[in-house]
């Protein structure tokens, strides 16, 4: 059941209302404690009617929220808990609830290497000890694929405040192509992770149009301050809508490249698109499919597609066909075997 954010203000304002057992609640009290409280919380006045209160003490003293509260009537106009030490605060762990928190916990700490979720470690751990003090450790249900040794993701965080500041960096970056690193000025836009690599997006010199770079390439990230920050208006779904992963060659237009699917991977190709533009253009007899997809050509375009070996053959444009083509023939020098 979905709980607005109003709502968990009026039932921990109720909750905290009958505990204090020196005063005796009327409705109208609790209206008014409740009104307060989200005023408080909003900065505004927030009608609470009494139509509200009454269904909120329903819901509470209900199953459907977990309180199971025992809030009772007497002299036929005031509330209080029937017993005394009763706090909604103070219900019992179900065992699906520890469940749920449990993987909640193993997936939240996927998220360590950025500083705005620092509080949140804080209540990670809060959380870990009250799932292990009433429950035995089980190994995790939900695996997320990740690779702990994984080079630049310590950068993450500083890379993170630079963008969120909008700072210049100062980056000594060396790419896969280059011999040695060099100084580069960066104006950061955004952080993307693909196929459980990080870059970051953002622009260099003013002749340049948006670059991404590698955080395992990246040998150090300093600040430039006295360098003012170039604002760029960034769309990141738009500028990456027409591709797979990160490299985006700007100026070229999505084209539309047509692949045939052996019979036995259709099935994961249809379930698990290469991309949302994905159709099916033909179903042959033998369990084959043809499908098209439109999008611009990169690298990443031409691993996917080399990943699924003789399984997926390019019926267009010429251009990929001919690329493919030329990667396939010098992977199979690698493996020609020479008479004895």
């Amino acid at each position: 059941m979905a709980i607005n954010k109003n709502a968990l203000i009026r039932y921990k304002t109720i909750d905290k209302c009958l505990q204090n057992k020196y005063r005796q609640w009327t409705l109208d009290d609790l209206i008014e404690a409740c009104s307060d409280a989200l005023y408080e919380y909003e900065g505004r006045e927030i009608n609470v009617s009494k139509r509200t209160i009454q269904m909120d003490i329903q819901l509470m003293r209900s199953d459907k929220l977990g309180y199971n509260a025992p809030i009772k009537v007497y002299d036929k106009k005031y509330y209080k808990y029937e017993e005394d030490e009763y706090s909604i605060t103070d219900i019992p762990i179900t065992e699906n609830d520890m469940n749920v928190l449990t993987e909640t916990v193993e997936m939240l700490k996927q998220f360590k290497d950025f500083s705005l979720f620092s509080e949140l470690g804080g209540i990670i751990q809060r959380l870990e000890d009250k799932v292990y003090t009433e429950k035995t450790h089980q190994a995790s249900i939900i695996h997320l694929d990740k690779n702990e040794n994984l080079k630049g993701l310590h950068w993450l965080d500083e890379l993170y405040q630079a963008i969120q500041k909008k700072i210049v960096l100062k980056l000594e970056y060396q790419s896969f192509k280059s011999k040695q690193s060099g100084l580069i000025q960066f104006h950061p836009i955004l952080l993307k992770e693909f196929n459980n690599r990080w870059f970051l997006i953002g622009k260099g010199a003013a002749s340049r149009g948006i670059v991404n770079l590698a955080l395992d390439r990246i040998k150090s990230v300093d600040f430039d301050f006295s360098e003012p920050y170039i604002p760029v208006e960034f769309d990141a779904d738009e500028f990456y809508k027409n591709v797979i992963g990160v490299t985006v060659h700007q100026g070229e237009r999505a084209g539309n490249v047509k692949l045939w699917v052996h019979q036995r991977h259709a099935p994961y190709v249809v379930t698990k698109p290469l991309h949302h533009s994905q159709c099916i253009e033909e179903r042959n007899e033998d369990g084959s499919i043809v499908i098209g997809i439109k999008v611009k050509l990169n690298f990443e375009l031409e691993r996917i597609i080399l990943g699924y070996g003789e399984a997926m053959k390019v019926l267009q444009p010429e251009r990929l066909i001919k690329r493919i083509a030329l990667r396939v023939n010098r992977a199979k020098k690698l493996y020609d075997i020479k008479p004895s």
